[in-house]
């Protein structure tokens, strides 16, 4: 295994993250936008990436793994310690792959957090507004059984909307 076919695979996983950052993008898109007839799609859209991902991810190890034992380290050596013993130029590239991959899993966590939270307050949209029609809602009680809560009041419905 060589540094070029491990810089190839690098550079594979970093384009794969940068998709993955601009569906999860597209994806809060859609949340913020309320068009959650597209979520779907674009859930199924990230969960490609991701699939793509693994798959990539499996590669990268295994010529890692080869270029680690080349270089006289142990097989399951980090990114930043093949870059430390690798000779230049590939040393400062794997150093930048690293720097990429850490700044690309910032931002993809940060992505996927605000999405988390855009999702949940959507849901808890949901749950009030059946909650003010309807007077009660399901939830879990002690036990985890579902247990519905509230009572029957009266509404007032402004047939002007």
């Amino acid at each position: 295994m060589s540094l070029t076919d491990l810089s190839s695979v690098l550079w594979r996983s970093r384009e794969l993250l940068e998709l993955l950052l601009f569906k999860l993008e597209e994806e809060q898109l859609i949340l913020a936008a309320g068009r959650t007839r597209w979520l779907p799609h674009a859930t199924r859209e990230v969960e490609v990436v991701l699939d793509q991902i693994r798959q990539t991810e499996v590669a990268r190890a295994a010529y890692s793994q080869g270029v680690a034992v080349d270089l006289g380290l142990a097989p399951e050596a980090s990114l930043g310690e093949l870059a430390d013993a690798a000779p230049e130029p590939w040393s400062d590239l794997l150093h930048q792959h690293r720097k990429a991959f850490l700044t690309l899993t910032a931002e993809i966590n940060g992505m996927a957090s605000a999405n988390r939270e855009l999702l949940t307050a959507g849901q808890r949209a949901v749950r009030d507004t059946m909650h003010a029609i309807s007077g009660n809602v399901e939830t879990y009680g002690r036990q985890g059984q579902t247990v519905v809560g509230g009572t029957r009041r009266p509404s007032l419905v402004d047939e002007a909307i």
